[in-house]
């Protein structure tokens, strides 16, 4: 199964090429414009083992949160592209990370359900120049289009850009089992059988 899939998606505020594969190295090629969420992508692409292209260029004179959002849709609707009916997938994965003083818990369901549960709170408005509350907004943009059930616990941590890299790591992890093949159960992944949106 050939687990890539491509979206372009142009609106008033934003216009965005992504290409992503499943089943790749980690390779990450980011241009968004918005220098930590280029790191943020990268690190979700290095843990998850995705191979992840961004092309966004967004209304940053107005502020970085239509490019965070937009490319969280794109994102979510490649990978929903990239599971086709879900068959043979593990569908749920968890990760516990340390970042330093940080500690994040991600669990994901891709059962074709979309909820996205962020118990994080930031100690600092703002990483740089970065919005923190952007990270919710992007997990929560890719939930919505994947038809992802998606929960970020934050179990302790004092610096803004450790937990937000927690954060991206645990998803990543958590990403990377949920798309792993379950090779006990090679049909759909759920008692009703059928995982649809």
């Amino acid at each position: 199964m050939n687990r890539t899939a491509s979206v372009t998606r142009n609106t008033a505020e934003t216009q965005i090429t992504l290409a992503l594969g499943l089943d790749g190295t980690g390779k990450a090629d980011i241009e968004t414009g918005v220098g930590f969420f280029d790191h943020m992508l990268t690190l979700l692409a290095g843990h998850s083992l995705f191979d992840l292209t961004v092309r966004c260029t967004g209304d940053l004179h107005v502020d970085g949160h239509h490019t965070v959002e937009d490319v969280g849709r794109a994102l979510g609707l490649a990978l929903k592209d990239c599971l086709g009916d879900r068959r043979g997938i593990r569908r749920y994965g968890h990760a516990i990370i340390p970042m330093d003083e940080s500690l994040a818990t991600v669990a994901v369901d891709l059962g074709g359900r979309a909820a996205c549960v962020f118990a994080v709170d930031f100690p600092v408005p703002t990483i740089g120049t970065f919005d923190a509350q952007l990270v919710e907004v992007f997990w929560e943009s890719v939930a919505a289009t994947a038809g992802m059930n998606f929960h970020a616990i934050l179990h302790h941590g004092r610096n803004g850009h450790h937990i937000a890299e927690a954060v991206f790591k645990a998803a990543a992890r958590a990403l990377r089992a949920a798309v792993e093949a379950d090779p006990r159960q090679p049909g759909i992944p759920s008692t009703k059988g059928s995982l649809t949106l």
